[in-house]
């Protein structure tokens, strides 16, 4: 398996991550299953707020991994504070796992449940100077974590960023982004659960203050087929779907899992 082609078939998925990225064997993986009787409510957790310009928005992408709205992070422009962060991060990035099916494809599990997908929110810790410098620092990244269920009464928000998938269909694509204001994106509650992980994508780097959003948003059948219709090849081969591209739950290891609510 050669070092840039990790991916998610049986040749390069996260069962092989390991033999070139050896942290994705560490004790503080991402992504877990969360049992409820097992997490700790946390009556001093705070509560999150994100404040972010819609003018920050620059690019959609489809990396044959992924597909990546990515935001202008040079200055405190889209920020997530509270919570429990300390500092005030940076959003730098938002993108999708999902299955190839209505039933599987978030990377968290919640008692046993499975999202049709999850969308990850990116943001990173500028008192570390870049974001490659956060990477290396416990407290670099917090990721707000949205899992998106398959229901008759689909919330409008992810509208925007489905509209573009004909533009990116095919791995390398990139197009234009502009005026989104992701905070759309949220469920009505803020309840939360937290604890501290990984990129669920190698190198596995373990930075990650996770803020995992307990209400999923809801998306139709239409939509995440939509998600399903992005090609992992380049445009001049074959088209292979894009599915499937989620890790399984990591082992806890002794980790604890805050709540913000009862």
């Amino acid at each position: 398996m050669a070092q840039s082609v990790w991916g998610y078939d049986s040749d390069n998925g996260p069962e092989r991550w390991h033999e070139n990225y050896p942290l994705a064997k560490g004790d503080k993986q991402s992504p877990i299953e969360i049992n409820s009787k097992d997490v700790q409510h946390d009556p001093s957790l705070p509560s999150w707020h994100a404040s972010y310009d819609p003018g920050a928005a620059k690019t959609i992408l489809n990396n044959g991994r992924t597909c990546r709205v990515v935001f202008d992070d040079t200055f405190d422009r889209s920020v997530l504070r509270g919570g429990p962060l300390t500092d005030a991060y940076r959003l730098r990035q938002l993108h999708l796992h999902w299955g190839s099916s209505d039933h599987h494809g978030s990377e968290h599990v919640i008692d046993g449940v499975k999202y049709a997908a999850e969308l990850h929110m990116v943001h990173w810790n500028p008192k570390h100077g870049n974001f490659a410098g956060a990477l290396k620092q416990p407290d670099g990244v917090a990721v707000v974590g949205i899992f998106l269920k398959v229901g008759n009464t689909p919330k409008p928000e992810m509208k925007r960023i489905l509209e573009e998938i004909e533009n990116i269909k095919t791995k390398g694509k990139e197009a234009p982004f502009l005026h989104f204001d992701p905070s759309i994106l949220f469920p009505k509650s803020r309840d939360y659960w937290t604890y501290h992980g990984s990129f669920t994508t190698p190198p596995c780097e373990e930075c990650i203050t996770w803020i995992l959003l307990r209400e999923p948003i809801e998306v139709s059948s239409d939509q995440m087929a939509k998600l399903r219709s992005l090609s992992k090849n380049d445009e001049n081969e074959p088209v292979s779907p894009l599915v499937d591209n989620w890790r399984p739950p990591q082992p806890l290891k002794g980790r604890i899992v805050r709540a913000s609510f009862k």
